[in-house]
């Protein structure tokens, strides 16, 4: 198979796999009259802007819950991830093995069989319906995750640095925040992205946990324009298009540390 014929093939699967993505996008231009059109129009030339009016006269406020969740996943998941995957790495506690095959196990358990055992704990605690209980359960999937690659990352780190730290006087903890963090960059950025991308896009939790709730994330936010006898799919791929932006912004800008993040073991960037 030639150069060319390869090339030919690439463009033409990865055309496939991104119609999808040019659907949505044409749909959400696409008049409701003209939704059920046969054949279906490929382009929008009798265009409207109707779903992005919806979009912002009634998903702003589920978009700004999603970036609130979705910050805080991050938060939380950094505070308890990082320290976790250096003690892991460096300070080699007992029990390290049986630890890292947990996490493995954690990261297999389905999202709906947690998120029923967290809402009858939410229940009992009344934090049903209420943003940091989304923030503690998106966490509970990326701080596994989180682990697993600081403690790959770190492992990568020579001791020599942390000695020699601690030959300067600093303590553990200095010497985590001051030497080790800075140099886990690459670990840091994956890890936040994932966590975001994960909670940003939760729709488990957010129907089981927060169905009712004043503070919906995105997820509902589009769910709430499906119905019986109410579907408004240009609106619908308006907000699916407006809250692919964030994401995919992300993913360029951190593409490079999130390659170097997983692959892990590097001490230098």
């Amino acid at each position: 198979m030639t150069r060319h014929v390869k090339t030919a093939v690439g463009v033409v699967l990865t055309a496939i796999m991104l119609f999808p993505v040019y659907w949505m996008i044409n749909v959400s231009f696409t008049k409701d009259t003209a939704m059920r059109a046969d054949p279906p129009h490929l382009f929008p030339f009798d265009g409207t802007l109707e779903g992005y009016r919806a979009v912002l006269d009634q998903q702003m406020p589920y978009l700004g819950t999603s970036l609130l969740i979705g910050l805080g996943t991050v938060a939380l998941t950094l505070l308890i991830a990082a320290p976790a995957g250096f003690a892991l790495a460096k300070l080699r506690p007992r029990g390290t093995g049986a630890l890292n095959f947990v996490l493995l196990i954690a990261q297999m358990i389905p999202g709906i069989i947690m998120a029923m055992g967290f809402y009858a704990i939410y229940l009992r605690a009344g934090v049903l319906n209420s943003v940091p209980g989304l923030i503690l359960a998106d966490s509970t999937i990326a701080v596994p995750f989180g682990v697993l690659i600081f403690t790959a990352f770190m492992s990568g780190i020579p001791d020599e640095l942390i000695n020699a730290a601690l030959i300067d006087g600093a303590s553990r903890w200095r010497t985590f925040v001051s030497v080790i963090l800075p140099i886990s960059r690459n670990a840091i950025v994956t890890v936040s992205l994932f966590a975001f991308l994960w909670a940003w896009s939760d729709f488990v939790f957010a129907t089981t946990l927060d169905g009712g709730g004043d503070h919906q994330p995105i997820t509902l936010g589009i769910y709430h324009y499906i119905g019986n006898n109410n579907q408004q799919w240009n609106a619908i791929m308006a907000t699916a298009v407006i809250a692919s932006i964030p994401a995919t912004l992300l993913l360029i800008v951190a593409q490079r540390y999130v390659a170097a993040g997983v692959t892990a073991g590097a001490v230098k960037d």
